[in-house]
């Protein structure tokens, strides 16, 4: 049985990330704070703490990696999901997200690893990848 996971970031501003990780994406807010909320994100525990030193309009820094023809955003986070559950989650994101990192598409196809993903910023410059596999069990970790 799996746990949930536990990430922090830094934001830039905590209003800001409300709006987006809460009303935007849709994630339930748990305990806060001033400096620092802890959101839902598909059962596990996504925390956001405020860094004033980013200052407003501050991104995170990052770095890019090739990875099947496109620069995958580092770091990043996410959450592996179903199929369904991430079909459904790109196509809401769709009307919310402005403008993706790497639109919402799958990769690998016909190879071992093949699966769907979607890579975004938050307000801050945190980068965000919701992925999914037909199989998770057979083919999150397969290498052949």
């Amino acid at each position: 049985m799996l746990t949930p996971f536990h990430v922090a970031v830094q934001v830039r501003d905590i209003a800001e990330a409300r709006d987006f990780y809460g009303a935007r994406l849709g994630f339930r807010e748990g305990r806060s704070d001033p400096q620092w909320v802890d959101f839902d994100m598909f059962g596990h525990q996504f925390v956001v703490h405020l860094n004033p030193a980013l200052g407003p309009g501050g991104q995170v820094p990052q770095i890019s990696n090739a990875v099947d023809g496109h620069g995958v955003p580092v770091p990043h986070c996410g959450v592996v999901l179903t199929m369904p559950q991430w079909e459904a989650f790109a196509a809401r994101l769709r009307g919310v997200i402005a403008q993706f990192v790497i639109e919402p598409y799958v990769r690998f196809k016909g190879l071992p690893g093949e699966q769907a993903t979607m890579f975004f910023l938050d307000p801050s410059g945190n980068a965000l990848e919701f992925k999914a596999f037909r199989d998770i069990d057979s083919e999150l970790f397969r290498k052949d």
